[in-house]
């Protein structure tokens, strides 16, 4: 049985349908990635799950319960990270940790959840003082401090700098080897390609695009890119071509056969292919393609 499940999961704003059918599941020790451009239905998606609200359609459950109807079973065997916890200004980060380990009922000490996420040595300081990238981090510690089974991140390293993002990407590491199971979303397509096992990609409320970063990638095109001398016309090629900017573009499923055909006929004919490139596709390109679709 999978730790998460979602199916055909709508949520509604009055007439406007922030989230449309969407459906997903999380196996225990997997890290499963939420992608999208802002107001794809990320967050939206995110709450439901975490049981702040009920959905307007479908189905969630989490290690089994519904979030919502069983709260008191699911709510100690989580922890949620949100865009913004809005804890007092006036508190030290000790004292927001400890007051948050009063909530809990096995907590781990807070030194070691403080250590873990890199913010020990600002343990005196109060919240109000705090860098935008050192609260990311005291959310972060408030969220693995009762030891969850399921993790719930929104966007957990935005704000940080590369060598923070790059420490809390080993401790979700570390968490997921452990067993923990890890659902995020998150802007990073690095950060996806680096931790996710599997991913979604969102898109005006639905999910378009899901799988491993290989078989999200395979889905979408290879690209040769290549200029020809004046007057010459290419050769047909497997895919669709096109010029841009004087240089010939060819879209391919088929990369291989594609170059062959073309280096063979190039070599033949003595042709110089000037500046020469053949690519997969990338994540980037798959989702800068997906967020260009019209509204």
């Amino acid at each position: 049985m999978a730790v998460i499940e979602v199916y055909g999961l709508s949520r509604r704003y009055g007439d406007f349908s922030a989230v449309r059918d969407v459906s997903f599941s999380v196996e225990r020790g997997e890290l499963f990635a939420l992608l999208g451009t802002n107001g794809a239905g990320k967050t939206s998606t995110l709450e439901l799950v975490e049981g702040l609200a009920r959905p307007s359609g479908g189905t969630v459950r989490i290690l089994g319960h519904d979030p919502v109807a069983r709260r008191s079973r699911v709510r100690p065997r989580t922890g949620v990270m949100l865009q913004d916890a809005g804890f007092p200004g006036d508190l030290t980060v000790v004292e927001v940790a400890r007051m948050w380990a009063g909530t809990l009922t096995a907590p781990r000490p807070v030194p070691e959840a403080l250590t873990l996420a890199g913010l020990d040595h600002r343990a005196g300081v109060r919240v109000r003082q705090l860098s935008g990238g050192e609260r990311r981090r005291l959310d972060l510690a408030l969220a693995i401090l009762g030891r969850p089974e399921v993790l719930v991140l929104d966007e957990p390293t935005t704000g940080l700098d590369p060598q923070s993002r790059r420490d809390a990407w080993n401790l979700l590491r570390g968490l997921v080897r452990d067993g923990v199971t890890v659902l995020l979303s998150t802007h990073y397509l690095e950060e996806a390609e680096e931790l996710a096992d599997r991913l979604a990609i969102m898109h005006r409320g639905t999910v378009v695009a899901a799988g491993t970063v290989r078989e999200v990638v395979a889905a979408h095109p290879s690209r040769i890119t290549f200029g020809l001398p004046a007057g010459v016309e290419p050769p047909t090629l497997p895919g669709a071509a096109v010029r841009e900017r004087g240089r010939v573009v060819v879209q391919t499923d088929t990369l291989q056969p594609a170059l062959l055909t073309l280096l063979t006929w190039a070599d033949h004919g003595g042709v110089e292919l000037a500046g020469l490139d053949a690519r997969s596709a990338s994540l980037e390109e798959v989702f800068l393609s997906i967020a260009g679709e019209p509204r």
